[in-house]
């Protein structure tokens, strides 16, 4: 019944030693899947970046400040000094909750009345805005209470009370956070495995060799393999943005116009990912096992579900690395903030920057590749 099991073992084995770039790959994804998902998947928010507008200066404000800072939850990023550039702060994305501490913070409390501090919170990023809210409402109360204990008369109201705002999504729904970088996510796994895929079927085939006999210069052998799936790209891209709004009632409060502009940024960077995948894979489970090292940490690092600011410094820089963690942050910028063409500027400088290396590297090892 076993007969002939020994040789077929034997046999497969045999193709797997000689396959060592599979077998590799084979034993590396899942010890980059556990390192990963073991570091990136925290539910507990920290470090979220806070922009502080402090009107009073004295040293009961700056004992709030401290409060903030040393609890671990916030890290104080910015101090500004207008309410323009606090709500500059959010609108752009460099913070995700603003605190502004009234002229007369110090003098409410000497009096024994009830000091106001408004908290304007990102809504955009639900998770992070609720656990802030929580918090900020904690140190309050922690604050208020040290200062009762110091009081000889019970006041009528919390000596600090928090006011707070939720800015661009304020009933805070979870559609409104998740749907944006889902878009994201799926685009970039759609445009990279296609690309990958389709110029690695034809190194299988032997049909792109044969393309080297016609008349058809390598820069336009090149164009001619990434423009259709550029085109596919941006239909697919309008597609998921239509679901986005008719299906789960998303509404885009910035410019249409702006978001296909940044979009094209991404899908250039996408492409090279794809052409850079198909260079590296002799061929197509090579090509899957590739992308998938590309597809995972977009998909736990780049902000689509987890905050960046709670992960390990090295996890962090990591995250910083991948493109889809600033078209992230330009479709929720513009879906749901609003944000102008200045506002996410950096974010796409940095994304275009990406694409010109990721597929100018593609095409040398693509050229050799062919050589």
């Amino acid at each position: 019944m076993f007969r002939g099991l020994t040789s077929i073992i034997y046999k497969e084995m045999f193709h797997i030693i000689r396959d060592p770039k599979t077998l590799f790959l084979m034993l590396l994804i899942p010890g980059m899947d556990m390192t990963i998902f073991g570091y990136a998947i925290d539910l507990e928010v920290s470090n979220i970046p806070t922009a502080v507008y402090n009107l009073d200066g004295r040293r009961d404000s700056r004992e709030f400040e401290d409060m903030l800072q040393n609890s671990g939850f916030f890290t104080l990023k910015e101090f500004v000094h207008s309410d323009v550039a606090l709500n500059e702060a959010i609108v752009r994305g460099r913070c995700s909750v603003a605190v502004k501490i009234p002229p007369d913070y110090t003098d409410q409390l000497v009096r024994g009345g009830s000091a106001t501090v408004q908290v304007l919170l990102d809504g955009s990023d639900s998770t992070v805005a609720m656990q802030a809210l929580q918090v900020v409402n904690a140190i309050a109360l922690q604050k208020s209470l040290s200062i009762i204990a110091k009081s000889l008369d019970a006041p009528s109201k919390p000596p600090v009370e928090i006011r707070p705002r939720v800015l661009f999504n304020p009933d805070m729904k979870t559609p409104n956070f998740m749907i944006p970088g889902l878009v994201a996510v799926t685009m970039q796994q759609v445009t990279l495995m296609l690309t990958a895929l389709a110029i690695v079927r034809e190194k299988e085939a032997g049909t792109l060799e044969q393309l080297m006999v016609t008349p058809v210069s390598r820069l336009g052998l090149l164009l001619g393999k990434l423009i259709p799936y550029a085109v596919i790209g941006v239909l697919e891209t309008a597609i998921t943005l239509v679901i986005m709004v008719g299906l789960f009632q998303v509404p885009i409060a910035g410019s249409i116009t702006l978001l296909a502009l940044f979009s094209l940024s991404f899908l250039f960077t996408a492409l090279g990912m794809g052409l850079l995948t198909s260079t590296l894979a002799s061929n197509q489970i090579q090509a899957v096992q590739f992308a998938f090292i590309f597809i995972l940490p977009s998909v736990l690092l780049s902000g689509f579900m987890f905050p960046l600011e709670s992960m390990p410094t090295p996890i962090y820089w990591l995250g910083q690395a991948l493109p889809a963690t600033y078209y992230i942050r330009i479709l929720r910028g513009i879906i749901l903030r609003g944000a102008g063409f200045y506002d996410l500027l950096p974010q796409v400088i940095i994304l275009t920057g990406m694409g010109i290396f990721l597929l100018g590297l593609a095409a040398s090892r693509f050229h050799k590749t062919l050589d």
